[in-house]
């Protein structure tokens, strides 16, 4: 099959638009027409140095529809309607307790740019070898190779092209809020990063039954909308003197039942990790720099019985959590589409950019 792609050559290069060919899938795997997918930090990261084999096609929220199937394939069918999320070997012992983003083999599976079990790839130019396999689908494509456990069959009567991001970053974002913290009916919670990912973690919340929900963000357009999406409160770092205590004080006076920080930043944390009262939970999902300490205070801690939980993939089993939010969806309680601005996919490269500069919070590239 000739696919249209966007091929990462360099360490930091531009995605460049190439035609590749797609190997017809094999075994359990499922050959899907990509229609949307959208552009998500991770990507971002793979292209600037994350460990990746290159030249790679990247992109790990896709959505299509099953154009064909491997002799293996029990739950699909040609013409199904999909959305694709991360990958996992579905046989260790997480993946067995249904937390397949703990698979013990997530980081081969999801970035090793081949096919585990033989090292092969579904993509090549000519000649030439190109990485695929990227979170088990490589979607930055017209046509993806993924697995019957990654890919997620969806009703024909939703917007398939813009359903991408709930493989992955709306994910991960709603499940930290549902799954990770467990938020309960009349809970508070206060979100540290009103981006792709905080705001879908509100958007949980507010689906649930979440009492007070405060949004710490910087940018008066993200904060606007976190309003408009059901936040209790904003509180703005650059005209807030004193994070901590404006959170309590929106709190109720000592705090919140829980705290996420979707920024990664150690001085950030370093405040969330205050503001929840006894019991609380601070979740932590952005990828920190590497070098960085939990800035944290024991006895704090211990006074306080507080649990720290990084979040991977919001805890989600994608078969399960998938069809949850779209049911929410329909009941016009999780309005993740105002989340999203298009692009046409030859415009990959404007979309990173919109991405790194804030001007889009999250971008969906269209076939």
């Amino acid at each position: 099959m000739k696919a249209t792609a966007a091929i990462i050559r360099n360490i930091g290069g531009p995605f460049l638009i190439e035609d590749v060919e797609v190997q017809s899938p094999v075994g359990a795997e499922v050959l899907v027409r990509i229609v949307g997918v959208g552009m998500c930090h991770t990507d971002l990261v793979a292209r600037d140095g994350f460990p990746v084999p290159m030249p790679i096609v990247l992109g790990h929220e896709g959505s299509g529809v099953v154009e064909a199937i491997g002799p293996d394939v029990k739950g699909l069918a040609v013409g199904d309607h999909v959305v694709l999320s991360f990958d996992s070997c579905a046989d260790c012992e997480t993946c067995n307790e249904h937390l397949p983003a703990y698979c013990h083999n997530f980081l081969a599976y999801n970035f090793a740019g081949v096919r585990l079990a033989d090292g092969s790839t579904s993509l090549s130019r000519g000649d030439e070898v190109i990485h695929g396999n990227f979170f088990g689908q490589s979607s930055f494509a017209s046509f993806a190779i993924a697995h019957e456990r990654n890919t997620v069959k969806v009703d024909k009567d939703l917007p398939l092209e813009i359903l991408g991001p709930l493989g992955c970053g709306v994910q991960t974002g709603a499940g930290a809020a549902v799954l990770s913290l467990e938020i309960k009916s009349g809970q508070s919670l206060a979100i540290f990063g009103g981006g792709a990912v905080g705001l879908s973690a509100l958007l949980g919340a507010r689906a649930v039954g979440a009492g007070s929900v405060i949004v710490i963000e910087p940018n008066a357009e993200r904060g606007k909308l976190a309003l408009e999406l059901g936040a209790t409160h904003v509180i703005n770092p650059k005209e807030c003197d004193d994070v901590l205590a404006k959170v309590k004080e929106l709190g109720g006076g000592a705090g919140v039942n829980h705290s996420l920080d979707t920024t990664g930043i150690p001085a950030v944390i370093a405040v969330a990790v205050e503001t929840m009262l006894p019991h609380g939970t601070l979740g932590l999902i952005a990828v920190p720099p590497p070098e960085a300490m939990l800035p944290a205070n024991m006895m704090s801690l211990l006074v306080r019985g507080s649990i720290i939980k990084y979040i991977t993939e919001g805890d989600a089993d994608p078969q399960v959590f998938v069809p949850q939010m779209l049911a929410w969806y329909r009941e016009g309680k999780f309005p993740f589409d105002r989340l999203i601005k298009t692009f046409p996919f030859s415009s990959i490269n404007e979309a990173a950019a919109a991405s790194e500069n804030g001007s889009a919070i999250k971008p969906v590239l269209l076939f």
